[in-house]
């Protein structure tokens, strides 16, 4: 994968629904303020919803994805991007019959709402742990911010 590819950060999904969020690319490459920030979309498919959500994923929503991720791994709810800058998503894992239902909520936009139950592959938390980790590799940190308005390329 190189950086002209799309990559799926999250695939919950089974032969009935899913929801997947696909990294697109850099926002604004070499722009030093949104370098670091990545286009994405949520695409929600099933028997009775179809839905795309274009969003914009800050440097530190990859490192909220992955305290969710622990969370839902650990089989405790959670929600991801819940400041209402992006649909929020919510993974409520508390079905014993390996389902994990995903909810997806354009709190910021549109006020639509979507629920989607998806059963749950063996190792699917190992695999989304991958995921985030090719999404790194793929679009790393290069800007920094020493304090608080300021921004600068990263030094190797």
């Amino acid at each position: 994968m190189d950086e002209g590819s799309a990559a799926d950060l999250i695939r919950l999904a089974d032969e009935e629904s899913s929801v997947v969020v696909r990294v697109l690319g850099r926002t604004m490459p070499g722009v030093l303020t949104l370098h670091d920030h990545l286009d994405a979309e949520i695409v929600v498919l099933s028997g009775f919803a179809r839905g795309r959500l274009e969003v914009c994923l800050a440097p530190n929503d990859l490192d909220d994805w992955a305290d969710v991720l622990g969370e839902a791994a650990a089989g405790r709810n959670a929600v991801w991007m819940d400041d209402g800058r992006n649909p929020q998503i919510g993974l409520d894992v508390s079905d014993e019959d390996g389902f994990i239902v995903v909810s997806v909520e354009d709190v910021a936009v549109s006020g639509t709402s979507v629920r989607i139950p998806v059963r749950l592959s063996d190792g699917w938390a190992d695999d989304h742990h991958e995921r985030l980790r090719r999404v790194r590799a793929v679009w790393p940190r290069e800007v920094e911010s020493p304090f608080p308005g300021a921004y600068q390329w990263r030094r190797s």
